[in-house]
């Protein structure tokens, strides 16, 4: 895979990691998901608006061709939400990252708003790869010199690497 300079990958690089693995991605007309897949074949629907969401989309197929092995349509099965959980933690980990999170706080984004847009993705795929991060790591994880809190409120904090002297004037 081939990472730009935002560390997050597009629709167009996505699509080139799916033909480098010999999956072909096609838009259908889908109803009742925006994407699946079947062997080495990818549908997206056709109706999705923008490429941000499309590669969101195609972000959590790949993370099925991946991590995910039958058919686990039926989500009332203990091992099938388990591997949908693994799917998504994978394309969550493919577009996002902690370090585009991190990355994305560094360029001055202070909202998830102006994250997601940093990261060129959907405000609604950034809200669910926080939750799946919060479900993974509990209330905070430690990344090099930052801490991603996620409970009780998301932020993201730069830890100080100098020790900070104070000296009293008298």
């Amino acid at each position: 895979m081939i990472l730009n300079g935002n560390d997050f990958l597009t629709y167009e690089e996505l699509l080139d990691t799916a033909d480098n693995e010999g999956l072909t991605v096609m838009e259908k007309p889908l109803t009742g998901s925006d994407g699946r897949i079947y062997k080495n074949r990818i549908a997206i629907r056709s109706g999705i608006d923008t490429t941000v969401e499309k590669s969101c989309v195609l972000a959590e197929e790949l993370g099925h061709y991946y991590t995910s092995s039958g058919d686990i349509l039926d989500q009332s099965d203990t091992m099938n939400r388990k591997q949908e959980y693994r799917a998504r933690l994978y394309g969550y980990n493919l577009k996002v990252g902690l370090m585009g999170i991190i990355n994305s706080y560094e360029s001055g984004a202070r909202n998830l708003y102006e994250m997601a847009e940093y990261l060129d993705f959907a405000e609604e795929y950034l809200k669910e790869a926080i939750d799946c991060y919060k479900s993974k790591y509990g209330e905070f994880v430690k990344l090099d010199n930052y801490i991603i809190y996620f409970i009780p409120y998301f932020a993201v904090m730069k830890i100080a690497t100098k020790p900070i002297l104070y000296t009293e004037r008298t």
